[in-house]
């Protein structure tokens, strides 16, 4: 098959916006020259010399435009394409800098392939180096160059002769000088860095800046710089810094201008043209990406699970290691959390109020060897005192320890991306294209036996078992109509399942992915050739020969590779991605996804694009779906930040909503506009010629803001009850901030009073407080008694019927983007959506015995009952639920601990009785801390603080109810050191109130706010905390304090209302 090609106007457009730069720049022709022949060697006797070699070369016209005349035309192109006008000029290297941004698979070596011949049809250059970051897109390049040659002669009826340089070839570059026509030296960048070492001792850095015998004396590095080549960088966000070794070794290629393309540029220069990711995929120029999503489930805490994030080093503290480990949640169940650990630190004591047995002993060694950040290329690790953890007790960055859960959901991934490719399958079949699917690994020991004989192991042994069931499945049992299309039964029969497969990559020494044999040898400068015959075979397979790959008759399917693949390589017939990694690897999500979202073709080269199938099909037809080794919900948000990370900025419209509801801050005031006032601000704009039709400001409007007028004009212009000066500057601001991102620098958001204390207000001093605090300050202890045997018996009757354990489940979340995307819904996070869940169980057996628990101990410890008590609850509950230990232990303890709790609580209520202590609090409790919730502080009238600080919607509506109530005096949010003490743990109420005298039958009140007051929705734990504070208030106090709990105001009358 052959790639067929056809004019599209976007990139028409790309390539325009770079030759329209250099409007009025004199067409002249290739620049002659006398060319550098060197020293002829002498000719040896006999020799006969057939005639002098040429000394005519070629190189590029100079431009002959000033900076001024160059800015002018960039200027013109950003308006025309819809981009913020540059301020200056970029023009470190040549005559100018220019960017273009393109979406990753929308064609950008294209693209720069076009721009060479239209800038050697308008203004004759003819002298192009493209610079590479890698050999996967060296060798796509020089592809593309190869497969768009007939394409391109159509157009321009000339041929780009290109080559790959290669320091043993040097004759390449005399051929380079001496023609005229338009000629491409494409280089990647090791291979550039490399030789652009002067004075380095490696071959290709002597052979470039010696004077070679073999090319006449000649240094090679000036035969380059002698044609004045144009540059054009693709990808330039991998090849290093501003300033590093690729920089300066442009600079010596006296380039004379460079041209940069990217999907996402770091080091920013003129933008010219862009499309982005929003563009691309509204523009159905890109697959439509869909994800399946995976989320464990009721996760056990015996498997010592660490993840080294990364070390962090500041000034002035030691190296903090961020790792991610299990926890104890409140509510009994075991979460991941992330937290950084410092030499000495232990993962125990961090694992929850109820630690995890399972880190016992996972203490980090102090000294200079327990947290060690990178250095000199080594990797930074964390070591431990238990040598059994890890590697000898290190574990480095990036590396996951003791996931058992790992292997039963890398399987599942398998299995899913098998499933996904042969639903897609039978359909592309039909339509004469094949499907592809990339596996990424981090280790290929888990793919590939390593010690010798290349067995396939782990994920390729995991993958032929699922495959070989899952194909004999569908043979078996077709899907569609019960009828599987016979053309496609046979294909999918064809071909067994270890040759569906294959894998791109190799290891080092240590068995850590590197890039292939045959890459390696690639980058060499010596010219050796590729010897090793799997290695030849992939390396042109999947980097040289996509044709091949995309044929029927090539058995080749599925894809597994390594990070190598990740950059600068795609294939169009991509339509799954699985990433079996571990959570270590921080490649971003859209870097992963790029390799599968160029468009599809079939098998006679058409592209499946909106010409050939019609918008509406497009992405039906080109689904891309991701495997991804994590929840939907983080995959997806992730994504959607890298993607709004990329996005271009895009001038905006003076349209009603720039102004309504916007707050701006001007000296200190906020201005806004209200929604009838945004609209006559529009009119008036729009009436006085200052935006135009299009909903841009015109002319006249930047000339009276340069002229500084603007407001003294438009004042008299806005509606009368905001006609001042601040309203017409906040006016000014807004409209300029269409066309320049830093008019609102500073000015955004409502001018808020930071909160640093809350002070106690006059209502402290009210006779009406002071009595009721009198009341209530004191402080109480309690004593309680209640039968051993019949608590042992009521916990085994409730742990027999109440208790439950979590087996290990994932939920597989499906979702793709929306039809058409916004730049706010990509920024907020809604620009996909979910369309399938289900939870299936994990058939993982039962939890790891290797840790060992104090059963009895653990479960009394958290009862707070006694050792023997314990011992008899777990001897007499039944066999098959003291099983569920084995499930899941920590849960286990978890619930039957909060079972005896909630069975004591329930006895210790009739038992219970309170007496006061020589003790009180003092009035300090109420401003001796700030609460965390500051941001949510409501201003009150009635408490006896400035604010309020509500935990909740219904708090802050209880007190707004209590400041308009006529019958409320005064009242306190009590802090949360105001405390009645139980045997089920302390408890803090809600509120304090006092109440007029006469309005209410009980003019003092203590209330609890939970939302509800069903005794049912809430905790036995809960009801016993709540019924101790109500026998202390209401049936053993002598003041005459009462207590209820209550969900809103109207409730608290009506409970007073009925209470004596």
């Amino acid at each position: 098959m052959k790639f067929k090609f056809k004019v599209q106007q976007y990139q028409t457009d790309a390539a325009d916006a770079v030759a329209s730069v250099f409007e009025g720049q004199p067409n002249q022709g290739a620049s002659v020259y006398l060319r550098d022949l060197g020293r002829k060697p002498k000719r040896a006797q006999g020799e006969i010399d057939f005639g002098d070699e040429s000394a005519e070369g070629y190189a590029n016209a100079p431009v002959a435009l000033s900076g001024a005349d160059i800015l002018a035309n960039v200027r013109a192109v950003q308006r025309r394409n819809q981009i913020p006008e540059s301020e200056e000029l970029f023009c470190g290297m040549g005559a100018c800098q220019l960017d273009v941004e393109m979406e990753t698979g929308t064609g950008k070596t294209y693209v720069y392939t076009k721009t060479m011949l239209e800038l050697n049809r308008l203004y004759g250059w003819c002298k192009f180096i493209v610079v590479v970051p890698s050999v996967a897109i060296r060798e796509g390049v020089a592809k593309s160059l190869e497969n768009t040659q007939e394409h391109f002669f159509s157009q321009y009826h000339k041929r780009i002769r290109f080559f790959i340089y290669d320091s043993d070839n040097l004759t390449e570059l005399d051929s380079y000088s001496q023609s005229s026509d338009v000629n491409c030296m494409v280089i990647n960048m090791q291979a550039f860095n490399a030789s652009m070492k002067e004075g380095a001792k490696n071959k290709a850095a002597r052979i470039i800046f010696d004077e070679r015998d073999e090319f006449s004396s000649r240094r090679p590095i000036d035969v380059i710089a002698a044609n004045r080549p144009i540059v054009i960088c693709d990808e330039p966000q991998k090849m290093g810094k501003k300033g590093g070794a690729t920089q300066k070794g442009i600079a010596r290629f006296n380039p004379l201008f460079v041209l940069s393309y990217s999907a996402t540029h770091k080091e920013k220069h003129d933008l010219v043209y862009a499309l982005d990711a929003l563009d691309a995929y509204n523009q159905k120029l890109v697959k439509r990406i869909e994800v399946k999503g995976f989320a464990l489930k009721n996760m056990r805490g015996t498997d010592g699970y660490l993840y080294l994030r990364d070390i962090v080093v500041s000034k002035n503290r030691a190296p903090e290691a961020v790792i991610e480990f299990k926890c104890m949640g409140s509510g009994g169940k075991v979460r991941k959390r992330t937290a950084r650990f410092g030499e000495g630190d232990s993962i125990y004591d961090a694992s929850g109020s109820t630690r995890l047995e399972a880190y016992r002993g996972y203490t980090i060694a102090s000294g200079n060897d327990g947290v060690v950040p990178p250095q000199d290329g080594r990797a930074g690790y964390v070591r431990f005192l238990d040598g059994s953890i890890g590697d000898d007790g290190r574990i480095y960055i990036g590396e996951v320890y003791g996931d058992s859960a790992a292997d039963d959901m890398q399987r599942i991934q398998i299995r899913e991306t098998i499933l996904s490719h042969l639903q897609k399958e039978e359909a592309l079949f039909r339509r004469g294209i094949k499907c592809l699917s990339l596996f990424f690994i981090d280790q290929v020991a888990k793919y590939r036996d390593l010690s010798g004989n290349g067995e396939t192991v782990g994920y390729g042994k995991i993958f032929e078992e699922e495959y070989e069931g899952i194909v004999s499945d569908r043979l078996k049992h077709p899907t569609q109509d019960d009828i599987l299309d016979p053309s496609y039964a046979q294909y999918l029969g064809r071909f067994e399942a270890r040759s569906v497969h294959s894998g791109y990559f190799s290891v080092d020494k240590k068995g850590n992915a590197v890039e292939s044999k045959a890459e390696k040898k690639a980058e060499r400068e010596d010219g050796i050739g590729i010897n090793d015959d799997d290695a030849k075979r992939a390396y042109d397979l999947i980097l040289r020969d996509k044709e091949r790959l995309l044929s029927f008759d090539e058995p080749v399917r599925f894809i597994f590779s390594h990070s190598a693949l990740r950059e600068g390589w795609d294939n169009p017939n991509i339509f799954q991605i699985c990433t079996l990694k571990e959570s270590g690897s921080e490649t971003s999500k859209r870097q992963e996804v790029g390799r599968g979202m160029r468009l599809a073709v079939d098998q006679d080269g058409n592209r499946q694009d909106a010409a050939l199938l019609g918008p509406d099909e497009v992405h039906r037809v080109n689904p891309l779906t991701v495997i991804a080794s994590e929840s939907y919900e983080t995959f997806v948000r992730d994504l959607q930040t890298d993607i709004s990370k990329s996005l271009r900025e895009r001038p905006r419209k003076v349209e009603m909503n720039l102004f309504s509801g916007r707050d701006v801050v001007l000296d200190g005031e906020t201005v806004s506009f209200t929604e009838e006032e945004s609209k006559r601000i529009y009119k008036a704009l729009y009436k006085c010629d200052l935006i135009d039709d299009n909903d841009k400001p015109t002319a006249e409007f930047r000339k009276v803001v340069e002229d500084g007028t603007f407001v003294e004009y438009f004042v008299v212009k806005l509606p009368e009850q905001i006609a001042d000066a601040a309203h017409a500057k906040a006016v000014e601001a807004l409209v300029r901030s269409v066309y320049d991102a830093h008019a609102l620098d500073g000015m955004i958001g409502r001018a808020q009073e930071k909160i640093t204390e809350n002070t106690l207000t006059d209502n402290f001093a009210k006779r009406e407080f002071k009595e009721l605090w009198a009341r209530i300050n004191r402080k109480h202890a309690y004593t309680v008694s209640f039968s051993d045997d019949e608590l042992r018996s009521k916990s085994i009757e409730r742990i027999n019927s109440d208790l439950r354990v979590s087996r290990l489940q994932y939920t597989l979340t499906v979702g793709g983007q929306k039809s058409q995307a916004t730049r706010d819904e990509v920024q907020g996070g809604s620009s996909f959506g979910r369309t399938q869940t289900e939870t299936r169980d994990v058939d993982a057996g039962t939890a790891s015995v290797g840790v060992t628990y104090d059963l009895v101990g653990e479960v009394a410890q958290a009862a707070a009952i006694t050792r023997r008590s314990a011992a008899a609850i777990l001897a007499g509950i039944d066999a098959n639920v003291f099983g569920l230990y084995r499930v899941n232990p920590e849960e286990f303890i978890k619930k039957a601990a909060a079972l005896i709790v909630s069975e004591k609580a329930t006895m210790i209520v009739e038992h219970i009785s309170y007496h006061e202590i020589d003790d009180a609090y003092d009035e300090a409790i109420f401003t001796e801390r700030m609460p965390d919730n500051a941001s949510k502080a409501y201003e009150a009238k009635k408490n006896i603080q400035r604010f309020v600080f509500p935990d909740s919607d219904g708090e802050r509506r209880f007190a707004e109810d209590m400041d308009a109530a006529a019958e409320v005096a005064v009242y306190a949010k009590l802090p949360r050191t105001f405390q009645i003490p139980t045997p089920v743990g302390n408890y803090a109420p809600d509120w304090a109130i006092a109440f007029k005298e006469g309005s209410v039958r009980h003019v003092f009140f203590v209330a609890e706010t939970k939302g509800t007051m069903d005794t049912l929705e809430l905790s036995g734990v809960e009801n016993a905390k709540i019924a101790c504070a109500k026998k202390l208030f209401n049936e053993m106090s002598t003041s005459d304090v009462r207590y209820h709990n209550v969900a809103t105001y109207e409730d608290l009358l009506e409970v007073m209302g009925r209470m004596s």
